[in-house]
Order: C-alpha cells, then sequence, then structure tokens
C-alpha cells in the first residue's frame, strides 16, 4: 500500500509539472506591437466592415508600416474620413491601395472576407464567411 501511494503521488507530480510546462509553451504572449490588435476592428458605418489585423501581419506577413502612416493613421478609434466606399477602394484609396487583383484579392471580390450581417458576429469565428486571403 505504501509503495503504491508513492507511485501515485510522484505519477501526479510528473504529470502536473507536464500539463503545466506544456501549458506555459502554448500561452506565449501576443505581440501587439508586431501583429497589431488581438481582437478584430468591427465598424458599422457606413457599412458592416470588419478588419482583422492577424490577418494581414500574422497570415500575410506585412509590416505595420505596409499600412500604417502612409495609408491609415496609426491611432486607436481613427476612421479615415474618406475613401471608405467601394468606388474609392477600386480607385486604390484605402483599402484598395493593396486589395486591387494583384497585390491581394480585388476589394469588389470575396465580399464575405470583409462585410458581414450583423446576426454574423454571435460565432466565435471572426471571420464566419471569410475566405483565405
Amino acid at each position: 500500500m505504501n509503495k503504491y501511494f508513492h507511485r501515485t503521488i510522484c505519477l501526479s507530480i510528473l504529470i502536473t509539472g507536464f500539463l503545466y510546462s506544456n501549458n506555459a509553451v502554448a500561452t506565449e504572449d501576443y505581440d501587439s506591437k508586431k501583429y497589431g490588435p488581438k481582437s478584430p476592428i468591427i465598424m458599422d458605418k457606413p457599412i458592416n466592415v470588419i478588419f482583422d489585423h492577424r490577418v494581414h501581419t500574422e497570415q500575410a506577413g506585412l509590416e505595420c508600416a505596409a499600412c500604417h502612416d502612409d495609408i491609415f493613421a496609426m491611432q486607436r478609434g481613427v476612421t479615415p474620413k474618406s475613401g471608405q466606399t467601394m468606388s474609392a477602394l477600386a480607385e486604390g484609396e484605402s483599402c484598395g491601395a493593396c486589395h486591387d487583383g494583384e497585390t491581394a484579392f480585388a476589394s469588389n471580390t470575396m465580399c464575405n472576407s470583409c462585410h458581414f450581417q450583423p446576426k454574423d458576429l454571435k460565432t466565435t469565428d471572426p471571420h464566419p464567411h471569410a475566405a483565405s486571403h
């Protein structure tokens, strides 16, 4: 009985240590200076649009300077005053600077990558209908 008790305690300690060490590796801090805000930006005016910095930085490998400060101000809560219409994007303003069909998918394609219906935000997926960039 004593031998079994000691084995159980040692095994429990080993398993607990293993779980904690794996958890420490898996929960590395998110680097918002490198990848931008962790949460997507949701705009509801003039139309529902969602923007996820992580799609552009982590997945596409862009640096913040690719868009900031030439195209967008790097300041929380500042929405561009112009260039937020589909016709402005088609003329290369705002997101259309890259979403021209050559650099990235054209702004008049893959609508659900950016546009959403308010009911879509109830899901845990920030891009419920988005195709990959």
